[in-house]
């Protein structure tokens, strides 16, 4: 498994990315996270997750990104995470999960920060398998999870 940056080779493979339909409502397309990436592009690494040839997913993070109205609380962790329906359940999660984590410790950073829908079917308990764990806030009404490195 491997990460590569989004190029104009890759890109129109990238937007073809699709979820399960049971999670649609829990993660945006590919194509509204590289519209944010592009908007947003001091905080924003997108990257593709490839498994050999094989694109297997998508992944976004924020990286020192300044959290609510304090600006001395600056963040980083996985914003965006779309696996491929038909790759789901092999690892890759993980393995973004990791990467993403890896660049937030190249980068000097101690935690990784993460939200999820919370409802039935969602991926809390992916989430709590990795180690994070809720801080109680809420964003956007989602549940916000930390995770020490």
């Amino acid at each position: 498994m491997r990460l590569e940056k989004v190029t104009p080779e890759n890109y129109e493979a990238a937007l073809k990315l699709s979820v399960r339909p049971d999670q649609e409502d829990l993660v945006g397309p590919v194509v509204k996270s590289l519209a944010e990436a592009y908007v947003f592009p001091d905080i924003a690494w997108p990257r593709l997750i490839f498994d050999g040839d094989r694109l297997v997913g998508f992944l976004m993070a924020f990286l020192d990104y300044a959290w609510g109205d304090n600006p001395d609380d600056v963040r980083s962790g996985l914003w965006k995470l779309n696996i491929a329906a038909d790759a789901q359940g092999k690892g890759y999660g993980r393995f973004a999960v990791e990467a993403v984590c890896a660049e937030i410790r190249a980068r000097g950073g101690n935690r990784a920060y993460v939200t999820w829908v919370p409802r039935e079917g969602g991926p809390e308990d992916f989430y709590l398998k990795l180690g994070f764990r809720p801080t109680g806030e809420q964003s956007e009404g989602e549940t916000v999870a930390v995770l020490d490195l």
